[in-house]
């Protein structure tokens, strides 16, 4: 199977939560590597979610939310 990216992260928000999933291929191993971490949505934790993401280097997000928590939602 080809690698599109080698770098990305999935995001699950919620109301008071997001969950990101980041994922990463080895060169080395070759091994896909995962890391999962749970953040707030207070912006003193978003910003903890940003330093994340820049520790990973990640470039490519993919965000999946609840209709609910959003005015369109309803």
């Amino acid at each position: 199977m080809q690698v599109l990216y080698p770098r990305c992260c999935g995001l699950d928000v919620h109301k008071r939560s997001i969950t990101g999933c980041c994922l990463w291929f080895n060169n080395n191993t070759r091994q896909r590597q995962e890391e999962t971490r749970q953040f707030g949505t207070q912006t003193t934790e978003l910003r903890r979610l940003a330093t994340w993401l820049r520790e990973h280097e990640v470039k490519k997000v993919m965000i999946a939310y609840a209709s609910h928590c959003t005015s369109a939602g309803r």
